[in-house]
């Protein structure tokens, strides 16, 4: 089988690592985030052959209709099927989960408020809660109308650091031999992102703009397929021209099910499937997104984000409350939020962090919101055992997409998370960096990440996106209108992958599809 070689290249280094994985010669890379049990010599081993790829796609295999493991849900034909918190997590940790859900859904109004515990909105914002970017905990999707706000997408935005090469530097510094320096840094008068609403008295950034055009694939057996081609754009800047050198990248709000489980991932595990430099030649590196974590002031391995920039739920979720609301938290003091030097009305507008929290969400409940986020449950697979649905797991594994797509991983042994510990999960992810081509690339580096890379985003649930959200829209913009659409975007390191798809018989395609919609 042309993918078995590569998939089990993941599984040697598991029996090897004797301590923890070191980048560039620098520190070791250790999961400070989580309070792990060591692994046995035979634990590894067991675990190595457990999460071993498949070689019989006659029936489904032990445990894969529970794709979080004892956390998986059973999968709802209804919009809430993202929105059930883990199966194991107990009477307390549902009460957790509603306050947190809470907390997610609020609404933030706009300083002063006789709201108190819900002012500090913005000044500058892209949405007023986490749930209105996070449809129902799922897939967020670009405007419906050009130049529409308050979406749930936005333009993340940069400019070059400097001359010098981004990676050396950042190697540099991991090394313990330089000073922490971004391949880019926000833009100096705009920020990190493009805000396109603000409250009252604050001119918004901007509108984001998307033009479309229409490109043909010709597929085998006479089947044509078109792709939506997306030209980004920023219409009635605010606070000046925009600079030439600007970089802008757009990001749709990913699904939120199974973030707790994919922390719960040990580095050494996702370090193992590794080839940065294509050492054993067949075209497929994967690269660690290497960050440096607020929390712990040391570099950790990136995992969530489009470009995996984010180490832990936490500082994903603190960040997004800063940039995304504007609300100020305890890794993000700032009460201005995005608001920069150049945007002194922004600056000087009246916040909420004046009360005895001290922020605008204090470290309680910034810790309420992480813990849900944590535990929005995986939902159970469907059909796995259908024999359409099994072929097209035969395809899936002979056209190369479990490469980068790896289907499984045991969790780390934690006392202190037991919802999240040692489970066998199902994810389909490597959590790595892929050079993705050119048709994907938005040409903006983001940390170890240039601007052909792209993290391979976990496909557990994407059968329920429709469902949940009403639309299948993919990637991270949602130019793609379906799974079908996704794959043919797949260029650089996945463009024989591609290749493969469009060359495959019609029903061989068919069965494909249907296996990826039954995750």
């Amino acid at each position: 089988m042309p993918s078995s070689s590569k998939a089990a290249r993941h599984l040697l280094p598991l029996l090897m690592i004797t301590a923890a994985p070191v980048l560039a010669e620098g520190p070791a890379l250790t999961d400070l985030h989580l309070n792990a049990t060591p692994r046995t010599g035979a634990e590894t081993a067991r675990i190595a052959d457990v999460v071993a790829p498949t070689q019989d796609f006659t029936a489904p295999e032990p445990f894969e209709g529970n794709p979080g493991g004892a956390a998986t849900v059973r999968a709802r034909d209804d919009a809430d099927a993202f929105s059930q918190p883990s199966a194991n997590i107990g009477f307390e940790g549902e009460l957790r989960f509603k306050v947190g859900n809470g907390l997610f859904r609020k609404l933030w109004v706009s300083s002063p408020s006789s709201t108190l515990a819900s002012d500090g909105l913005g000044p500058l914002y892209n949405s007023r809660g986490c749930q209105n970017c996070h449809l129902k905990d799922g897939r967020g999707h670009p405007p419906d109308t050009r130049g529409e706000a308050g979406g749930s997408m936005f333009l993340r935005l940069s400019v070059p650091a400097s001359d010098n090469d981004p990676r050396s530097q950042i190697e540099e510094y991991l090394a313990g031999t330089g000073n922490p320096v971004e391949p880019t840094r926000p833009d100096p008068t705009y920020g990190g992102q493009l805000q396109d609403l603000s409250v009252a008295g604050v001119p918004a950034e901007g509108r984001m703009t998307i033009d479309y055009a229409e490109t043909r694939v010709d597929l085998s057996g006479g089947e044509v397929a078109h792709l939506r081609v997306p030209e980004y754009g920023i219409d009635d800047p605010a606070y000046g021209p925009l600079r030439d050198d600007l970089m802008i990248s757009p990001r749709v709000a990913p699904p939120m099910i199974g973030l707790g489980l994919l922390e719960a991932i040990p580095t050494a595990d996702i370090l193992a499937g590794a080839d940065p430099d294509d050492a054993d030649g067949d075209g497929i590196s994967g690269r660690a997104n290497i960050v440096w974590s607020a929390r712990h002031d040391a570099p950790m391995l990136g995992r969530f984000g489009w470009k995996a920039g984010m180490p832990t739920v936490e500082e994903q979720s603190a960040s997004a409350f800063s940039g995304d609301i504007g609300i100020s938290n305890p890794l993000h003091p700032d009460h201005a939020g995005e608001c920069t030097d150049a945007q002194q009305d922004c600056r000087a507008a009246p916040h909420g962090g004046g009360d005895a929290r001290g922020f605008e969400i204090d470290a309680e409940g910034l810790a309420l919101t992480v813990f849900y986020s944590q535990n929005l449950a995986v939902p159970a697979r469907r059909d796995e055992g259908d024999p359409q649905v099994l072929r097209g797991k035969q395809v899936f594994y002979d056209t190369g997409c479990a490469d980068c797509h790896r289907p499984k991983y045991v969790t780390a042994r934690m006392e202190d998370r037991s919802e999240h510990s040692f489970q066998l999960i199902w994810p389909y992810t490597d959590m790595l960096l892929h050079d993705m081509g050119d048709g994907l690339a938005d040409h903006r580096p983001e940390g170890l990440a240039n601007g052909r890379e792209w993290r391979t985003p976990p496909l557990w649930g994407i059968g329920l996106t429709r469902t949940v959200n009403g639309h299948s829209m993919l990637l991270h913009d949602g130019r793609a209108r379906s799974v079908l659409e996704a794959i043919l975007w797949h260029g650089g390191e996945a463009a024989p992958a591609r290749d493969a798809v469009i060359d495959i018989p019609p029903e061989d395609r068919a069965a494909l599809i249907r296996f990826v919609e039954s995750l």
